[in-house]
């Protein structure tokens, strides 16, 4: 079996065990990645945070786009996705760490990332847990930095204005279902 398919039922099955946590029933395009990942400038960045790393569709290109410098640390909450990508990608850049994004101020050392790429399935979670996350990612960011956001649905563009000075918003329909890509900085104080 291929690769691609093998992380389609992954996938699959992650989403069957938890479908709240999860969210999607397939792992992101390449297409909606490159663009989500096309918002920012991870060459020049030395901490890239991935919350909801999945099967790594994500991670892989995050890897191809950083310098041999920085520093990527993944989130996946799912045992056996985190699993997965500790045993996929071996490169020192990376340090994949199972436990929820509202862990993630644990797992930073105190640095703060210079771009956050986030697949979390925000409009899934119950209206806690998505303000306790939304809330703890402008403290993650650095001044500077960017939160690149990937969604089905724009419901969350309201919650992402009231924490950042500039949110964009574009669409890439060669994602199943169409993907809503968001890029915000400037972190409100």
């Amino acid at each position: 079996m291929s690769e691609h398919m093998s992380d389609r039922l992954r996938f699959l099955r992650a989403f069957l065990a938890n479908p709240r946590q999860v969210g999607a029933v397939l792992p992101t395009s390449r297409w909606a990645v490159r663009g989500m990942l096309d918002l920012a400038d991870l060459s020049a960045a030395g901490l890239v945070v991935e919350l909801g790393a999945g099967t790594g569709v994500q991670t892989g290109e995050i890897l191809a786009r950083l310098g041999p410098g920085a520093r990527l640390v993944s989130l996946e909450i799912d045992p056996d996705l985190a699993k997965l990508l500790d045993a996929r990608y071996d490169d020192p850049r990376l340090q994949v760490v199972c436990d929820s994004a509202e862990n993630l101020d644990t797992h930073l050392d105190g640095q703060r990332a210079d771009v956050l790429v986030s697949a979390l399935p925000y409009t899934s979670f119950d209206a806690g847990l998505r303000r306790r996350v939304l809330d703890l990612l402008p403290r993650a960011l650095a001044p500077d930095g960017a939160l690149l956001v990937i969604q089905y649905s724009p419901i969350i563009l309201g919650e992402l204005r009231r924490r950042f000075g500039s949110v964009t918003r574009t669409i890439t329909p060669w994602n199943v279902p169409p993907a809503f890509l968001f890029a915000c900085r400037e972190p409100r104080t």
